[in-house]
């Protein structure tokens, strides 16, 4: 077995198996501990959390974004810690400890069209476990992953996530034909938006300056009708976890398909900028954003 592979399954077996809040504890503790190391993931995330914090032109204070960043960090273990342990809890248990705060009239009103829903995320909390909840009430959601190596790396982690009823489909040249045919199917798709991953995305303004954002969220809604919302699930309080879902964006079409994904995916990142407001400490994003 590759030494990435087996060191992977190691501590999520590990994970999985510790006591309930020993497996969080300690997560946390590592995190946090490796975090103060000076090194791109924390510099990346200085900046980030300071734009989630401050804003254009608003600076924000050394000791208060320490404090956040290391947040951060203690949050992004305990991601890694709850994301292990949810495959090995009843489904019963799920629900009692995950709401939906905001804006579930959104997701149930858009099932009853029956066009699909496209759900635009954030990489905020655990949206693993709103997967997991989602699939208890009947709306199964479709997620796409960026594909690790080994592939048999990607195989586990796919495994994991479609054993808590989330569907995986690998970011790969088929995927789109996927989403597009969940979607007439009047499915759900989920997808992670506030990073480019593929480095092809929509320049949109963002926490003060220009980024890029995937362009897919807009894309699907606006050739296919589904319903677009953005939601975040948080962790906390405790072991609990809740969602806030943002109303339905307006995905019409009104001129040029490209002047439309556009104009949508800007009203995307504004909804993406207020959820991470709520939070700034559970922004999960260790690559650079934005300029330093």
């Amino acid at each position: 077995m590759n030494a990435r592979v087996s060191l992977f399954k190691s501590v999520g077996t590990l994970l999985e198996r510790l006591p309930e809040r020993v497996d969080v504890a300690l997560a946390r503790t590592v995190a946090v501990t490796l975090g103060r190391r000076k090194g791109p993931a924390r510099s990346n995330l200085c900046v980030n959390v300071a734009h989630a914090l401050g804003g254009e032109g608003i600076d924000v204070a050394p000791a208060l974004l320490e404090r956040f960043v290391s947040r951060g960090f203690a949050s992004y273990g305990q991601y890694w810690a709850e994301g292990a342990k949810l495959s090995g809890l009843r489904p019963s248990t799920i629900t009692e400890r995950f709401k939906i705060g905001e804006g579930l009239e959104y997701l149930l009103e858009a099932k009853s069209l029956g066009k699909g829903i496209v759900i635009a995320l954030p990489h905020i909390g655990s949206w693993d476990w709103g997967g997991s909840f989602l699939a208890s009430i009947d709306l199964g959601m479709t997620a796409v992953a960026e594909e690790l190596e080994p592939a048999e790396l990607f195989e586990w982690f796919k495994k994991k996530r479609e054993s808590i009823g989330i569907k995986i489909e690998p970011l790969d040249a088929h995927a789109g034909t996927v989403l597009l045919q969940t979607l007439r199917d009047g499915g759900v798709v989920g997808l992670l938006c506030d990073r480019d991953l593929q480095d092809n995305g929509v320049e949109v303004d963002f926490f003060g300056e220009r980024v890029t954002i995937p362009a897919g969220p807009a894309t699907l809604a606006l050739r296919t009708g589904a319903t677009l919302v953005c939601a975040a699930c948080y962790s906390g309080p405790g072991r609990d976890h809740f969602a806030v879902i943002t109303a339905p964006i307006a995905a019409q079409r009104t001129g040029r398909l490209r002047d439309d994904v556009t104009r949508v995916t800007q009203l995307i990142a504004n909804d993406l900028e207020g959820l991470i407001r709520r939070a700034p400490e559970q922004w999960h994003v260790l690559q650079p954003r934005f300029a330093e």
